[in-house]
């Protein structure tokens, strides 16, 4: 009870909660009949006692694969080397996913030329490698009067670019900000 009082009491501990299984396996699948496939199993549909049976007679498991399908489609596999196999799988796709990077480009209303250029060969070795360009002109306190020369900055910019990258998103306004958004043509090799 003091320690209630002192703040140290958190409650009741409450048991730990196990993750659910992805799939259904074995006695847990509840459909009368499975579509059965598998190594050395003919694929067909079979009363799900037959099913498990068979399953069981080669020391495997039945795993329910399309719970959706009518009937349910089931392999009989060694379940944890299923989910290996499955996992293996996912980091394979999660690593040939390729990542968009952007780059961002910042300029000011009044962007010298001399500054224009050193940002421009920024961009084109941006584009060339295979990354998204996003240019954007940032106006502060009452900098935002000159919205038209910030939009020509920008589009003079793209048009600097058209060799290599393509717009995929115009000039546009955003708070104290405008965005032009370039993609590279041809992707890297």
């Amino acid at each position: 009870m003091a320690l209630k009082k002192a703040g140290f009491y958190r409650g009741p501990r409450l048991p730990f909660k196990k993750k659910e299984a992805e799939h259904k396996i074995n006695e847990f699948i509840t459909s009368a009949e499975v579509r059965l496939t598998g190594e050395n199993v003919e694929t067909a549909i079979y009363p799900l006692a037959q099913a498990l049976e068979k399953a069981e007679s080669l020391g495997l498991d039945l795993v329910e694969i399309s719970p959706n399908a009518t009937p349910p489609v089931c392999r009989i596999v060694d379940y944890s080397k299923f989910l290996y196999e499955q996992k293996k799988k996912q980091k394979e796709i999660k690593s040939k996913a390729k990542q968009t990077i952007i780059k961002d480009i910042r300029f000011g209303p009044n962007t010298d030329d001399h500054d224009f250029q050193f940002k421009l060969k920024h961009a084109v070795s941006f584009l060339e490698s295979g990354e998204k360009v996003r240019a954007y002109v940032h106006f502060k306190g009452r900098a935002i009067v000159y919205k038209s020369q910030g939009e020509i900055l920008l589009l003079k910019f793209a048009q600097a670019l058209q060799e290599i990258g393509k717009v995929e998103l115009m000039p546009k306004l955003e708070g104290k900000r405008m965005f032009l958004t370039l993609a590279p043509k041809l992707a890297k090799k």
